[in-house]
């Protein structure tokens, strides 16, 4: 039967999302104008909030259109401006260059990733063990690399691994090609054995996620904010990581135990075992791969394990923005193993694309909280308390607007209101560099409770994985909750009571230096 123009216009809008969906984000358009007319800081709020549902819906339909619209219209009405968008995308470019290029340059090295944890796979049979290799291995290199590369190495194992499960339950070779996002394919009796995979997968990939997390807060270079808050301190490398090491060796040893707990407890979706099905077709894919390497392949491992190399240490000594040393991984990685046709390489750049536009989007929200100054009734509670108090409220104040926005900025935003109390005079620089591990702790630790707390889970939630695994924006937040209480508290009380004795110890000891902290800081503030 011929529909409508008028029916045409609202099938196409927002495509397959369920009708109640393309109504609420119709609702939240017409709201918005009228709400920035009645209270701008109310309105500014309710755009948050609104980004937030967005995000919370990432299965049922892609944030970037719904959180497009939201953010076009609030340039339109005057939330912010198109400079402040701007702003905000070229204070971020390293960022957002990390995701066209280091995602796309993991691309061209699943070869040695898979072939790696493929073998790490089969020889850990115990599951506590191989997640807490997992939650290990995510967390050192997150010390010393971005966390978002190393999601992207996650992401890109499991679902080397999850095609080649769903490429053999659907009676197909190992050699064959293969849609891995059709279940239609799967025989009936496999399906039970796929849905323990899937949950097998998610909680892998979880345990990776919170590693970057436990990894990411400890290191001058493991997350963007860290480096701000270290160069607005004057901390090289290994005086971030003293600073920081009274909160963070505590909360490292107790989000280890807590992976181990999770496990054995089989709590809050963890405790999936491989079935053994799926462990048998991994052993056979792995003496396939063995049986079928020619020594060209072999090259390519070889290869791609010194790209591996140049990599780490690339990032390690921050030889170059992230960005570019991902641009020199695709130009090495394609060149040396015979990779130069242009569609072969447009496929690498498919998955991190619309994540980048959507940090777009996302940018264009905070562009609004600068400029509708939501954050600061928080920001003017905390710098009036009395300075003992200081640090505690630092840290949750930080933790808390971290969960709803951007770690980064929420760190830059801190940091900065601390420069300018330190250079009126209005704090000591003892109790500045006391807030400024407060402030990196708090942005670090308690944003793991939901996915657009930190950029590397916003990725996995919305990277082409997450529905294979069936791993929504609720499910990330149930399976992070048990992470958030101990990672959240230990860190809280460590800021607390840790914090302040043992930094005076470190002083005791000669591993701090307060005098020649001092030029150090502030030629870093002026």
């Amino acid at each position: 039967m011929p529909i409508s123009l008028g029916q045409a216009f609202a099938r196409n809008f927002l495509g397959n999302a369920p009708q109640w969906y393309k109504a609420a984000i119709l609702l939240f358009l017409l709201i918005n104008p009228i709400a920035f007319y009645l209270d701008p800081f109310m309105a500014g709020w309710l755009l948050v909030v609104e980004f937030i549902f967005t995000l919370a819906m990432a299965l049922k339909c892609y944030p970037l259109q719904p959180g497009g619209l939201l953010a076009i219209e609030a340039v339109l009405i005057g939330m912010t401006s198109a400079q402040q968008v701007k702003h905000e995308l070229v204070a971020n470019i390293e960022v957002l260059l990390l995701l066209v290029f280091m995602v796309a340059g993991i691309y061209f090295m699943k070869q040695l990733l898979l072939y790696v944890f493929t073998k790490l796979l089969i020889r850990i049979r115990s599951k506590t063990m191989l997640s807490l290799a997992f939650c290990l291995v995510s967390a050192f290199l997150s010390a010393f690399l971005d966390a978002l590369t190393v999601i992207a190495v996650v992401i890109s194992v499991a679902t080397g691994f999850y095609a080649i499960y769903h490429k053999v339950s659907s009676g197909k070779e190992f050699g064959h090609s293969h849609d891995y996002t059709d279940d239609g394919t799967v025989n009936e009796l496999n399906r039970q054995h796929l849905d323990d995979f899937r949950a097998f997968l998610r909680s892998l990939m979880m345990h990776a996620a919170i590693g970057t997390a436990l990894g990411g807060v400890c290191t001058l270079v493991g997350e963007p904010q860290n480096l701000i808050i270290g160069e607005q301190a004057g901390w090289n490398f290994v005086e971030f990581a003293i600073r920081m090491s009274p909160v963070t060796v505590p909360v490292f040893i107790c989000g280890l135990l807590t992976c181990v707990l999770v496990e054995k407890c089989r709590w809050f979706g963890y405790g999936a075992k491989l079935p053994d099905a799926v462990r048998r077709i991994m052993e056979d894919y792995n003496r396939y791969e063995e049986a079928e390497r020619t020594a060209q392949d072999k090259a390519k491992l070889i290869v791609q394990a010194v790209i591996a190399l140049w990599l780490i240490l690339g990032l390690a000594l921050h030889l170059a923005a992230v960005g570019l040393i991902g641009l020199s991984v695709i130009v090495l990685a394609t060149s040396l193993t015979g990779i130069t046709e242009e569609h072969s390489l447009g496929k690498a750049f498919q998955e991190a694309l619309p994540f980048t536009a959507l940090l777009a989007v996302f940018f264009s929200v905070v562009a609004v909280i600068i400029d509708q100054q939501l954050f600061k009734p928080v920001i003017q509670w905390v710098l009036a308390a009395e300075p003992d108090a200081q640090l505690a409220l630092f840290y949750l104040a930080n933790g808390l607007l971290s969960m709803v926005s951007d770690n980064v900025f929420v760190g830059t935003v801190y940091i900065n209101e601390v420069k300018t109390a330190l250079l009126n005079n209005a704090i000591s620089r003892e109790q500045f560099e006391l807030l400024a591990v407060a402030i990196n702790t708090g942005t670090n630790l308690p944003s793991v409770a939901t996915p657009n707390g930190q950029a590397a889970f916003l990725f996995m939630l919305t990277s082409a994985l997450a529905p294979l695994l069936r791993l929504s924006y609720g499910r990330m937040v149930w399976m992070a909750l048990p992470y958030t209480l101990v990672l959240g508290l230990v860190g809280f009380f460590s800021v607390e009571f840790l914090l302040g004795p043992l930094t005076d110890w470190y002083y005791q000891a000669g591993w701090l230096t307060l005098d020649n902290a001092a030029p150090a800081v502030l030629s870093a503030l002026y």
